[in-house]
């Protein structure tokens, strides 16, 4: 059976009154504003080069592990899924979900903590801002403007997705301001943004994807990598009573299907929790239009306590079991140190990077602009354009095998 699409809800995102694009446009007849926002991030340089970017494990540790771009992909396929079920705009929820992660360096966050290092007296780096720079300033493929010309609407999703304004402490607000660079002569274009105390409804569907998202699949990927094993998930409540389940339905079930099962169900039981959740929620809230959504001082789209606590507690599991796994660790320590080699490379030397790089007039006459001219280029940079860049400057590579 079909099920069949939901009405949108009075509270959803509508892309016939939203506050529509900085640079005016000719509307598309076949499309909606948010439609051609998700396209133009899809067909964007930096979308296709979560390929060669690391969720977890680096591409020369195995060809099935997530990359940035699956992770980006199952996300988008998770937000559809709950923002169609509470009546929202899933093209917008779609476009913030492929957009969340562009700003991500080489090597995940090993290379963001390492960018972040050396451009701390430069006022830092966070791929959040850098996703802003990105969308508005660095990609170039139109004539009339830099950067892709979303909707208010997505933009502002992009700021202020997960429930907190940027703008919430001074490092925050610095970020802020290097991700909206690009409207430096537009002060009241920029002042619009995270005004509201909660992001919409459908960068809240976003946020919620990605961690139920991250959750499951690198749940996945380490039983696959062997770094913990089934029996390790008895640690975790949730996950050990859906393998029981799984086994007690299918006693003679191989690992590799009961793992894949346990991935299929933790997703399903995180959605379908989410939405019952988020539907009690805006019950009680009664929003009447998409501002009121942000004007509200929670958010309406959440898992329930109980499933919030699961999700912390497999979080918790992760980190111990995985992310601080020997294997990887020592992975990241050896890729952290190609970043911060080409990063304190650049900056001391910013005539090394490659032309269309150094075009503006300013840039060894401000070190400011100087460091975070060279962040772009490191933080664009996949994992193994960023080992043959570091080989072709020094001698000492790091090997990440």
């Amino acid at each position: 059976m079909t099920l069949p699409s939901p009405s949108r809800a009075p509270y959803a995102a509508d892309p016939e009154r939203g506050r529509g694009r900085r640079i005016p446009e000719t509307s598309s007849a076949t499309r909606t504003a948010f439609q051609r926002d998700r396209d133009r991030i899809v067909h964007s340089s930096a979308f296709r080069r979560l390929a060669l970017k690391t969720q977890v494990f680096l591409p020369e540790q195995g060809d099935h592990y997530r990359t940035r771009l699956t992770h980006t992909i199952e996300v988008a396929q998770i937000a559809r899924t709950i923002a169609r079920a509470l009546g929202l705009d899933d093209d917008l929820t779609e476009a913030l979900a492929l957009a969340h992660d562009l700003g991500h360096t080489p090597f995940g966050h090993t290379g963001e903590d390492a960018l972040d290092a050396v451009m701390r007296p430069f006022g830092g780096f966070d791929h959040n801002a850098q996703t802003l720079r990105i969308l508005t300033l660095i990609e170039r493929r139109y004539p009339n403007f830099d950067g892709l010309n979303l909707t208010w609407d997505t933009l502002d999703g992009l700021i202020s997705r997960g429930g907190d304004p940027v703008m919430r402490n001074e490092r925050q607000s610095e970020w802020h301001r290097q991700g909206l660079a690009c409207f430096h002569d537009d002060d009241s274009w920029s002042r619009s943004f995270s005004r509201f105390p909660s992001p919409s409804a459908e960068a809240q569907v976003a946020a919620v994807a990605d961690d139920i998202a991250y959750n499951a699949h690198d749940m996945e990927d380490g039983l696959e990598a062997g770094l913990f094993s089934l029996d390790d998930l008895r640690e975790v409540a949730l996950p050990a009573q859906v393998k029981a389940a799984l086994r007690a339905a299918s006693p003679g079930l191989p690992d590799d299907l009961l793992v894949r099962g346990l991935t299929r169900e933790l997703v399903g039981i995180f959605v379908e929790d989410a939405i019952a959740e988020s539907r009690r929620r805006l019950a009680d809230a009664r929003p009447d239009h998409a501002d009121a959504v942000r004007s509200l001082s929670g958010p309406v789209v959440a898992l329930s306590p109980a499933m919030a606590e699961a999700s912390d507690r497999i979080k918790s599991f992760l980190f111990a079991h995985m992310y601080r796994h020997p294997r990887l660790v020592s992975v990241r320590i050896r890729a952290r140190q190609i970043v911060k080699d080409l990063a304190e490379k650049y900056v001391s030397d910013p005539l090394l990077l490659p032309p269309e790089w150094r075009t503006q007039p300013d840039l060894l006459a401000d070190p400011r602009h100087c460091a975070r001219r060279v962040s772009d280029y490191i933080a664009g940079m996949t994992d193994r354009f960023a080992v043959a860049d570091h080989q072709r400057l020094f001698d000492d590579t790091p090997d990440l095998r």
